[in-house]
C-alpha cells in the first residue's frame, strides 16, 4: 500500500537524502522546476532527469537523459510524468536500486506501485513534497 499518513511521509522524507526528479523542466513557470528549487533548499541532492535537455542546467544541476546515467545511489525518484508513463519511471527506479518513488499530484498508476512495492520501495501516489514538507512542519 502506497505510504499515506503523516508518520510515513515524514519517515520517509528524513531518511531521504538524493532525489532523482523525472521529468525536470528547464522553464521556472513548471511545476517540476520549482518543486527541484524547493527540494534543494530543503538540503536535498537533486538530479534532474530528462532526455529532451540532457546536458543543460537547472538550478546549477546538470540534466541527464536516464536514470542509468547518474552514477551514484538515489534515494528517491519524484516522477513528473502522467499516470500512464509513470510505469516505466518506477521500473527505472526500481533497477536503479532506489528505496522510494514519489508519484506527483494527479500521478497514479496502481501496477507500477504494485511493482514498486514488490520490489521493496515505499510509494508514494498522488502527492507533492513541496507541499507536504511544509504541512508536515519540515
Amino acid at each position: 500500500m502506497p505510504l499515506t499518513s503523516d508518520d510515513e511521509l515524514t519517515a520517509l522524507l528524513t531518511e531521504t537524502e538524493a532525489i532523482a526528479v523525472i521529468g525536470a523542466s528547464d522553464r521556472p513557470d513548471r511545476a517540476s522546476n520549482r518543486v527541484m528549487k524547493f527540494l534543494q533548499g530543503k538540503g536535498f541532492r537533486v538530479f534532474p532527469v530528462n532526455p529532451t535537455i540532457a546536458g543543460e542546467q537547472i538550478h546549477g544541476e546538470t540534466v541527464v537523459g536516464d536514470l542509468s546515467e547518474i552514477g551514484e545511489p538515489v534515494d528517491m525518484v519524484d516522477i513528473f510524468r502522467n499516470s500512464e508513463a509513470a510505469g516505466e519511471a518506477v521500473d527505472q527506479a526500481i533497477a536503479a536500486g532506489a528505496k522510494s518513488v514519489w508519484m506527483q499530484l494527479g500521478v497514479v498508476n496502481d501496477e507500477a506501485a504494485a511493482r514498486a512495492e514488490a520490489a521493496g520501495l515505499k510509494v508514494v501516489m498522488d502527492k507533492c513534497p513541496a507541499q507536504e514538507m511544509p504541512r508536515l512542519g519540515m
